[in-house]
């Protein structure tokens, strides 16, 4: 082989029926790859190799051909294009270097063409276009490229058109081609091959594969047009699909990033936690059915290597790293009917060996019903694997009705509590759960300090959200768009094991989502479908009207110009949509065609009915608990995921954390009682602040009641948002107002400031509230406007022009609406001001005993008395 020939992966995507496995037969042909071109519909297609492919006339499974052209090598895939077996296609999107879709010139754009061209800008793979079936009647090359562009983006160019044309196109997509044909007057291939690498650019070539028709131009295009991708100097490789061939054996798909894989070398993975280490022992370089073996395989090339037991598609080998997860996903669910007699587990290991093969199939096992289930995309996905259990088992299953896959999400950010503490076990896990834009998935992160819990056990904590699928509270369904950060947490020095954090953090999710739907911020979701329904005009009023039924919506209908048929496009519930094919072939007489592909999910539109059919119980849930572990006199105890709180041993500070409920019957006697002295107090100073700027509007105990805040633009409240307790000290009041401190600052100010520092960081690690110590920058050189973290205190040094009093004050207004707040002061205005905002005033003589009272209970502690 030529060292200077590229080696390239060039995928082929289309839309059902758009004529992909035609182009793809017609390039082989073209290319000399293949003697006889064979056609779809005869049933001898190059590609289309498997028995069901061949009765079924469309693509399932995605396939492997080899061909040149010019200077380049090419590894063509074949990918499934009907909606159902979508899964695949975007399998291989990971291993591509570009991608070729192919365009019906009669259909134009369709519903599944625009999921592909998202999954295509999601892997950013450069994408060549080829407009088929040009030969028959259709709205012609001008209307298509504009339909392209305003369906799908800019950047789309006729590639056949004349060079001046075709440059002053390309250079309305980059700039960089506008600045060289300013400069210029023309552009070279130099110029263009990056702005396609950028998916600045997509070339277009409008033809008939079945006539052979632009073929040609395509083919030049392709190898004219396109750069090889860096390699990696280490050996990578991307595990992408799992088969068997003929025999049984399991072939595994892989694409060479770097480096060269050779025969009988040993490739190490992990798989369910797990390392494994196996022989490459065959390496197959497929073309349709047939395959030659190889002793090397270089970046660039793939191939199906033999021996490999362990690897899964999506997997990343040597120093490739795993591929992304799909975004594509299960939306139907269906029971497994076997033969009288059969046997469940054997039956059940069957299609797990399936499930490798099928990225698209979800095989669940329900150990409590003796069920099994089987989660897919379509109904023709579920012939397909009723076909493959008969082929290849002799397995004759059926299928029960059809379920919809729901999933949950929250709508408002709430804290989970995790406590487990059997005898000689321990660990306490806090997690804030938010919600995420739709299509989010689950996401996870930690924002702990490690003086709280230990790097080593937030790793811990991570890896255990990670590995499982949480289940929401409302019909056991699985949650998705929800973000989970470690906030705090605790071990034990001698107790923690590593299976503790593990209780801890599961019950610490599922009491996060029992908390937030007892304040209704759950919610149900359900796949949506975006469909394109083609009919005769006169249904469309029909058409309408079921669509409006079944809660779905449309775009104004567009009518053909000759007036005989008419177009909807709209989006729709899957669980009221999926059987609709059907009706439409039956009102319309079979000229009525309705395309349907997934848009996501969201929120469920007879959701209320949904959770009464499905009757989940979350508190019954053996399997996902959200009660806690204590122990007490020597033995463990469950405490309601209701009273968790009350009982938890680490206060993490984040604000939204208790159920209104909880925080009525709980907290606010208790910090009444506290601070019933404090109010009486300041009762003499509430009567002068009314008098001088009128009643009060909202009394001090407001503070204790969440309330929604709004944002400040010189200061960010969500940066104290740590501990539901707050202490704000007037650094130089207090300095003059404690005679210790006092005639320090007569020697040294700095003395004086650090001496008070160290007094709060020894006061609040006793007391274990957020304090905030303030002083006015003017008197500290060189230091305005900061915020500084002294130990455990935040010291915060006033703007220029900014006083002690006057932060203070804005601070009380951000977070005295909805949080306990003191402020330590002895400036009798500010004393007033801080009271008008709900916070409670601490003098400096009553801050003085509160400081001496910690500083004798810290020593008798320190001493062994307590």
């Amino acid at each position: 082989m030529e060292t200077n020939r590229k080696q390239l992966v060039v995928g082929i995507l289309a839309h059902v029926d758009s004529g992909k496995t035609t182009l793809s037969e017609a390039m082989l042909y073209r290319a000399g790859a293949i003697r006889k071109l064979g056609r779809v519909d005869h049933k001898d297609a190059f590609l289309d190799t498997d028995a069901l492919e061949k009765a079924r006339g469309i693509t399932i499974f995605s396939k492997q051909a080899l061909l040149s052209a010019g200077n380049t090598d090419f590894t063509l895939l074949d990918t499934p294009g009907h909606v159902d077996f979508s899964t695949e296609t975007e399998r291989t999107l990971q291993v591509l270097d570009y991608a070729v879709l192919v365009i019906s010139g009669t259909d134009g754009v369709q519903s599944h063409t625009e999921t592909l061209w998202r999954l295509l800008r999601r892997y950013r793979i450069p994408t060549f276009v080829f407009v088929n079936k040009m030969d028959l009647p259709g709205p012609g090359k001008e209307a298509l490229l504009e339909q392209l562009d305003r369906r799908l983006g800019d950047g789309f160019v006729d590639f056949g058109a004349e060079g001046a044309a075709r440059d002053e196109a390309l250079a309305l997509c980059d700039e960089r081609l506008m600045e060289a044909v300013l400069d210029r007057g023309t552009l070279t291939d130099a110029d263009i091959i990056p702005a396609i690498a950028r998916r600045h650019v997509f070339p277009c070539w409008f033809g008939a594969a079945l006539r052979l028709e632009g073929v040609d131009e395509f083919l030049e295009g392709l190898d004219r047009f396109t750069r090889p991708a860096p390699a990696l100097e280490a050996f990578g490789a991307k595990v992408f699909k799992i088969s068997q061939d003929e025999q049984g054996a399991r072939l595994t798909w892989l694409r060479v990033t770097g480096g060269e894989l050779k025969v009988k070398a040993q490739l190490t993975g992990e798989a369910d936690g797990e390392p494994w280490a196996e022989k490459a022992n065959q390496l197959r370089l497929y073309s349709g059915a047939k395959y030659a073996l190889a002793e090397g395989i270089g970046p660039g090339q793939v191939c199906a290597v033999t021996g490999l037991t362990k690897a899964r598609p999506g997997e990343g080998l040597g120093a490739e790293r795993d591929g992304d997860l799909p975004v594509l996903e299960p939306v139907l669910s269906y029971q497994v009917l076997l033969p009288e007699g059969a046997d469940v587990h054997a039956a059940l290991g069957k299609l797990h060996r399936l499930e490798e093969e099928e990225p698209q199939l979800h095989v669940v096992w329900n150990e409590t019903l003796g069920e099994i289930h089987v989660q897919l995309m379509g109904e023709i996905q579920l012939e397909v694997l009723k076909s493959l259990l008969a082929q290849r088992y002799g397995l004759d299953v059926s299928f029960g009705p059809g379920g919809i896959l729901y999933k949950e999400t929250i709508t408002e950010a709430i804290e989970g509590v995790g406590h487990y503490e059997p005898l000689r076990h321990y660990a306490e896990v806090h997690l804030k759960l938010e919600p995420l834009p739709r299509g989010s998935g689950m996401q996870f992160a930690a924002d702990c300090r490690e003086e709280v819990l230990d790097k080593n056990w937030q790793r811990l904590v991570l890896t255990h959200l990670e590995e499982k699928q949480h289940l929401g509270v409302l019909t056991g369904a699985p949650l998705t768009d929800v973000k989970i950060t470690l906030i705090a947490g605790r071990a034990h020095l001698k107790h923690t094991e590593g299976g503790d954090f593990r209780q801890a953090t599961y019950r610490a999710v599922r009491q996060g989502l029992m908390m937030a739907d007892q304040i209704h911020k759950t919610q149900l979701l359900e796949p949506w479908y975006a469909f394109r329904l083609e009919l005769p005009a006169e249904n469309v009023g029909r058409a309408m009207n079921d669509i409006q039924q079944m809660g779905g919506s449309f775009d104004p209908p567009q009518t053909a110009p000759d007036g005989q048929t008419t177009t909807l496009t709209g989006t729709a519930p899957a669980s009221t949509m999926r059987s609709y094919p059907m009706d439409v072939v039956g009102y319309t007489r079979g000229r009525g065609h309705l395309n349907l592909s997934l848009d996501g999910y969201r929120p469920c539109h007879n959701a209320e009915e949904v959770i009464a059919a499905v009757g989940y119980e979350p508190e019954h849930d053996l399997d996902n608990p959200a009660d806690s572990v204590f122990c007490a006199h020597g033995a463990g105890f469950a405490v309601p995921w209701e009273q968790v709180r009350s009982h938890m041993h680490v206060d993490s500070g984040w604000g939204k954390t208790a159920h209104p409920a909880e925080e009525a019957a709980q907290n606010r006697p208790r910090r009444m009682a506290a601070y019933r002295a404090t109010l009486e107090e300041d009762a003499e100073l509430l009567k002068i602040f009314e008098q001088t700027y009128g009643p009060i509007k909202r009394d001090p105990l407001a503070a204790f009641r969440p309330t929604q805040k709004t944002e400040r633009p010189d200061f960010n409240a969500e940066q104290w948002e740590i501990a539901p307790e707050y202490l704000l000290v007037d650094g130089y009041n207090i300095i003059f107002a404690w005679d210790e401190l006092n005639e320090l600052s007569k020697q040294s100010l700095e003395a004086a400031r650090k001496k008070l520092m160290d007094i709060l960081c020894n006061y609040q690690g006793f007391k274990k509230c957020v304090l905030i110590l303030v002083f006015d920058a003017y008197r500290v050189p060189g230091s305005p406007g900061t915020i500084e973290q002294y130990h455990n205190i935040h010291v915060v040094y006033t703007k220029e022009a900014e006083t002690a009093d006057m932060f203070i004050e804005h601070v009380t207004h951000e977070i005295g609406k909805g949080r306990r707040v003191r402020v330590a002061t002895s400036d009798g205005m500010e004393q007033i001001i801080i009271l008008g905002h709900g916070a409670l005033r601490v003098s400096a003589r009553m801050f003085h005993q509160e400081v001496q009272e910690a500083e004798k209970e810290i020593r008798k502690y320190l001493q062994g008395e307590v």
